[in-house]
């Protein structure tokens, strides 16, 4: 039994009280998911196509809307204690949640095939000019990713000791190499490329490339002790490990001419510990993507066990990384957007301002098969996504925000506030109706 709940991790069921932790591990496994390779590609992205202190106004601008988000779905999650999945199981009803769960989960195999091509590509240029050895991508793709895979299937607890003692090393490694950078180079006054970013698109990427996580923070977030140590580790960690590495990127892509960060590490003479921080910040972010992808996918196979499904998706997204998902980077990005951004709109505004799904979990009644209204917030908050979109991956007719992953974050959270007060009310009118009826039935 205990193993069995080592490696279930509590998929379909809150977190017990005795089992939840402090700010620090969570703070942690944050910092760690924000130290990723991605990161480093649109930092050198955004060095290429906008200016120095643009790139990195836009940088914390994005990453401080993000914190706010994931805070803001951190507390749904520490104050159920349930997994994405199983909260959107009464905010979207039991059907309506396992497509939530499929789209979810396919786009969390996706990217983690990306990061895997991160990794395998970087792998092969640190081996070939720092070693000499010539491996070829999808050998390294697969190695990687069955790499990665290995601590997912033990859940969260394996994620968190991975993160506490891979943080430190990797911010002092790369908080090094930025120091042994602008030593010896330095950051040119150059004009962009033509084509580049605008600062509002700038900012969409710096979003987009966590919007995902976002969504799911309440796979971390209901592991706290408390919402103090659930708002405390989200927003600095969130902050701090979006952030970061996005910023280091910039720096040292603007200073050394190059948006390969591995030719950055083997020019440095840090070939080693180039491999090592490569190898540290996939690992790391990897594993909590197939982590809440396999959660997911647990509502759906309700019969398959948790470690199983892991393993099976573990390959599946494997298998995407060898095939070369990685060469479509920013497109994905902005797909994700589309698909994923609205979903944590709408179960805040369900948790914080309808309340009606959200008090059937307390009174343990079971959930609907199928929440009409959140179905709608979904489809009108994926529209307006796609709609103020860039191209090719959107239409760009209009803009709200500027930013077309916070416009999809808005727009689900309206329509859901919405259309669950317009019916609250409905509801409210058609009992008070009755209710007269009856008495004046009973009076007479």
């Amino acid at each position: 039994m205990k193993e069995e709940k080592v490696t279930s991790d509590f998929a379909r069921e809150a977190v017990p009280k005795e089992l939840r932790r402090s700010w620090f591990s969570m703070f942690s496994v944050l910092v760690a998911i924000g130290v990723d390779l991605s990161a480093v590609i649109l930092g050198a992205e955004l060095a290429n196509g906008m200016p120095v202190n643009q790139a990195i106004l836009s940088v914390c601008v994005g990453s401080l809307i993000l914190s706010i988000l994931c805070t803001i779905c951190a507390i749904v999650g520490s104050s159920t204690n349930l997994s994405t999945a199983m909260i959107t199981k009464y905010v979207f009803g039991k059907y309506g949640a396992q497509v939530f769960s499929i789209v979810l989960g396919i786009s969390l195999l996706g990217w983690f095939g990306v990061q895997v091509g991160f990794f395998a590509t970087n792998a092969h240029t640190v081996l070939q000019d720092s070693f000499h050895l010539s491996i070829n991508v999808k050998l390294l793709s697969l190695i990687g990713g069955l790499l990665m895979m290995t601590t997912a299937i033990f859940g969260y607890r394996a994620i968190e000791k991975l993160s506490v003692w891979s943080v430190p090393l990797l911010l002092g490694l790369m908080l090094f190499t930025l120091y042994l950078t602008l030593k010896n180079y330095s950051i040119p006054v150059s004009i962009p490329k033509a084509g580049g970013f605008t600062f509002g698109s700038a900012i969409s990427l710096v979003i987009s490339i966590f919007i995902v996580g976002a969504t799911v923070q309440p796979d971390i977030s209901r592991w706290a002790k408390s919402k103090k140590d659930a708002v405390i580790a989200t927003f600095f960690g969130i902050f701090i490990g979006n952030s970061f590495m996005i910023i280091l990127a910039i720096l040292m892509s603007k200073a050394m001419g190059t948006d390969d960060m591995m030719k950055i590490f083997i020019t440095l003479g840090l070939a080693i510990p180039g491999i090592l921080v490569l190898t540290l910040a996939q690992w790391t972010t990897n594993t909590s993507n197939l982590y809440s992808s396999s959660l997911g996918f647990s509502i759906v196979f309700t019969k398959i066990p948790k470690e199983w499904l892991t393993i099976i998706l573990g390959i599946i997204s494997t298998i995407l990384a060898v095939l070369g998902i990685y060469d479509q980077f920013i497109s994905f990005l902005n797909i994700l957007a589309i698909i994923i951004a609205p979903i944590g709109g709408i179960y805040v505004a369900e948790y914080f301002f309808v309340k009606t799904e959200f008090q059937r979990y307390d009174q343990h009644l079971e959930a609907k098969a199928v929440v009409t209204r959140s179905i709608i917030a979904w489809v009108v908050g994926m529209l307006i996504t796609y709609l103020t979109t860039a191209q090719p991956s959107g239409l760009a007719l209009f803009s709200l925000t500027s930013v077309s992953a916070l416009d999809g974050v808005l727009s689900g959270f309206i329509v859901q506030a919405v259309l669950g007060k317009l019916l609250k009310q409905k509801d409210s009118f058609q009992q008070v109706t009755i209710d007269k009826k009856e008495n004046e039935e009973f009076g007479q």
